[in-house]
């Protein structure tokens, strides 16, 4: 199993690509199940994640093709062999259950097992199983699994969904496309992964408008056509390496990054004492003026902060001046970085989903262990920017959501490496 090593005190300097958006493009590539012509998508992400979701695809007929070394996805789904999204894939990976609304609009019967994914919280399938419910499907959970049946065809309804889910609308709007009528989802997800879905499903001939708003309309079409499709820049990718510099000091340059993409998370570095500056290339940021200053974040749906840079911001203000406070108001389980980064010197204190950071002036470099996606990152951050060498074990999380970590910040002078644990 590989490690990550990091020696720690050098400041960044340079440029920093940012890849495709995982979560866009995880969502993106079940839309193939809605048609029988080609999807293809452009700047997608080569990591674990698309791979897994490429074998579940494949597992149901479809053919998956990663041509440009990764860089592009064909797929192409004319001839379905199965509807039953098999366990030992799902268990994977949290957005397999995705592939639930093309399959029902599709085939009019799914069976999809409950899904996998980070161990950051409870988080149930219900709104996905509602959003079916409301399109006219009948669905019942048995042995693990969801069993969904629309024998005559989803029709349109209204999905009022009682929270924001981003996985519950992505199924949702991707089975209105195929529904008889007009679908309206009503609190809706508004983030950008969202958008970049309703821009490839109209692409392919899709009929929908507000999305980016708390209300989608979809007016149900017979059948969709084939698109080429360019995933959107991945916005945690682009938070995560602003806080490189903002970390370590110096200056990085995330070429493809856009202020659109991630306001929130910008304002707090703002306020943190971190400079941001658009270019024609993408967002320049800095930290040339000592240690950064505390403040209070509190994570919520887009366009607020994301409960994905929860992480990463703790480890930049356990070096900042003074007090800050983090409220994690997504997943109730996401502050198992914390005693890690303990083990480096930070001084955390958590009580239920708030954790209270005292900065201290330097982190010390430490043997530590990633549980989750998110907090293995934010281990790697907290190590740039600590004295002497980290060693960030279970790293197999990293490679599901980063691709080529070690290349991307040793490349701007990083003193990083992979190593067999």
């Amino acid at each position: 199993m590989d490690a990550i090593r990091v020696r720690g005190g050098t400041a960044l300097q340079g440029r920093i690509p940012i890849a495709g958006a995982k979560n866009a493009c995880l969502a993106l590539m079940p839309a193939t199940l809605l048609t029988d012509e080609p999807l293809t998508l452009t700047n997608a992400p080569r990591l674990s994640d698309i791979r897994t979701m490429g074998t579940l695809l494949g597992s149901l007929g479809c053919e998956v093709a990663a041509l440009q070394e990764g860089r592009v996805v064909a797929l192409s789904s004319h001839d379905l062999t199965s509807t039953r999204a098999d366990y030992e894939i799902v268990r994977k990976m949290r957005a397999s259950v995705l592939v639930l609304g093309p399959l029902l609009a599709r085939e009019g019967h799914a069976e999809v097992s409950l899904p996998g994914g980070c161990a950051i919280g409870a988080r149930p399938v219900d709104l996905h199983q509602m959003g079916m419910e409301r399109l006219g499907a009948e669905l019942e959970l048995r042995d693990g699994y969801l069993h969904a049946r629309a024998p005559r065809g989803l029709r349109g309804g209204v999905v009022d969904f009682p929270i924001v889910s981003v996985g519950a609308t992505e199924n949702t709007l991707m089975a209105a496309t195929l529904a008889r009528g007009t679908t309206v989802i009503r609190n809706a997800a508004r983030e950008p992964e969202i958008v970049d879905l309703a821009r490839c499903l109209r692409a392919m001939g899709a009929r929908i408008d507000g999305e980016g708003t708390a209300e989608i309309t979809v007016e149900g079409v017979d059948r969709l056509s084939g698109a080429t499709h360019r995933v959107v820049a991945d916005r945690i990718e682009l938070g995560t390496y602003m806080l490189a510099p903002a970390v370590t000091g110096g200056t990085v340059e995330c070429l493809g990054g856009s202020l659109d993409l991630i306001g929130a998370f910008a304002e707090k570095l703002h306020e943190a004492g971190i400079d941001i500056e658009q270019t024609p290339d993408g967002l320049r940021v800095s930290r040339n003026n000592g240690r950064v200053r505390g403040i209070h974040v509190v994570t919520a749906p887009f366009p607020g902060f994301p409960t994905d840079l929860q992480a990463q911001m703790m480890a930049l203000l356990a070096t900042a001046e003074g007090t800050s406070v983090l409220e994690e108001r997504i997943f109730e389980n996401r502050f198992m970085h914390a005693p890690e980064l303990m083990r480096m010197g930070a001084r955390i204190e958590v009580h239920g989903g708030t954790a209270t950071v005292t900065g201290v002036e330097r982190l010390k470099g430490a043997p530590v262990m990633a549980t989750d996606l998110r907090a293995s990152v934010s281990l790697i951050l907290a190590a740039l920017a600590a004295e002497g060498e980290t060693v960030v074990s279970r790293v197999y999380h990293l490679d599901r959501g980063y691709e080529r970590v070690e290349e991307k910040l040793r490349a701007c002078g990083a003193e990083i490496e992979r190593v067999a644990a």
